[in-house]
């Protein structure tokens, strides 16, 4: 449910992997062409299998799926699961794509799918890790960790997932999962912030480092495994989108790194917010409801939202009171 670049992706490679696969595009026009010429050009660089089938149509999408992928924004997720719940079969697995934390609720998005739907938590899963679109839809090899907390509906849908491109594990800790895919959006940012204002490598990998530990701390406190966080869902998600040019978060942050506005940088990205920009609002929020301290969301929220300038932000960082590690 989601013909972006990811969802995309996503279902090329769940029928590369030899499923029946219905890819709901929310603009008709969209699924005509992906029905007619195979591509999506406007989001992933792939030839689509044929036996994918497109629509706009989300009861024709739903209606006697097995298992429903959720592929929109973190921040409309809410919307369109109240549209869409009527047509999901009851014993249907149900996937999160997305990675955020809601901003009104502060829910994680299992969170969110559990309490429109109404689903048992066992029929909720997520799939998450350094999974870059572009590189997926090239057939280049990566990983992926399947997490439920329902094993078999975990090893099914690892089945389902897994080709000889694409290697998906289960885990039963959905909550790790979900924070290590929410936050590093925001340490993305914070990258790129560091990068467009020239600072190098060690700068990079002292962000990326305190970043985890950050996401640690969340995690942890909201009752995550710490080994969730240093695998492919915590760090393995971090470093790819921390470093990759083709990451929208670390891109976006750079520009403001380099004296962009954040009308600006929105204006290159075609009017897409990344998802970083969002929540840092929320995770921020989420962290201070638990007492744990963000101190680089805090600069990027700083940033985003205050007004803060990146140098402005670099220097509070190093600011801060020395302590041990």
């Amino acid at each position: 449910m989601g013909a972006g670049a990811w969802g995309t992706a996503l279902a090329k490679v769940l029928a590369d992997a030899g499923n029946s696969v219905t890819l709901w595009a929310r603009r008709p026009e969209l699924a005509d062409a992906i029905n007619r010429t195979h591509r999506n050009d406007n989001y992933l660089d792939a030839t689509l299998p044929e036996s994918i089938r497109a629509t706009s149509d989300a009861a024709d999408a739903l209606t006697g799926a097995c298992t429903v992928l959720f592929a929109v924004p973190s921040q409309t997720l809410r919307t369109n699961l109240e549209a869409w719940k009527s047509h999901v079969g009851a014993d249907a697995t149900l996937v999160n794509l997305a990675k955020g934390i809601e901003l009104d609720t502060l829910l994680r998005m299992s969170q969110v799918i559990a309490q429109v739907t109404g689903a048992d938590p066992g029929r909720i899963a997520v799939v998450t890790g350094p999974n870059l679109a572009s590189e997926i839809g090239a057939g280049q090899p990566a990983a992926t960790v399947v997490a439920c907390t329902d094993s078999g509906r975990a090893v099914a849908l690892q089945r389902a997932l897994a080709t000889g491109y694409f290697r998906p594990y289960t885990n039963a800790d959905v909550i790790g999962a979900e924070i290590g895919g929410a936050c590093k959006n925001v340490i993305a940012l914070a990258c790129g912030m560091a990068a467009g204002a020239g600072l190098g490598e060690n700068t990079a990998a002292a962000i990326i480092t305190r970043g985890l530990a950050e996401i640690m701390r969340l995690g942890i406190a909201l009752g995550a495994k710490p080994a969730t966080l240093a695998g492919l869902a915590g760090i393995g998600d971090l470093v790819a989108t921390c470093t990759s040019p083709h990451s929208r978060n670390r891109s976006f942050g750079e520009r403001l790194g380099k004296g962009g506005t954040m009308q600006a940088a929105l204006d290159a990205t075609g009017g897409h917010v990344a998802e970083g920009v969002t929540s840092c609002r929320s995770v921020l929020a989420l962290a201070a409801s638990y007492d744990v301290e963000m101190p680089l969301t805090e600069a990027v929220h700083g940033v985003c939202h205050k007004g803060l300038s990146v140098d402005e932000a670099i220097a509070l960082l190093l600011g801060r009171t020395t302590k041990p590690e």
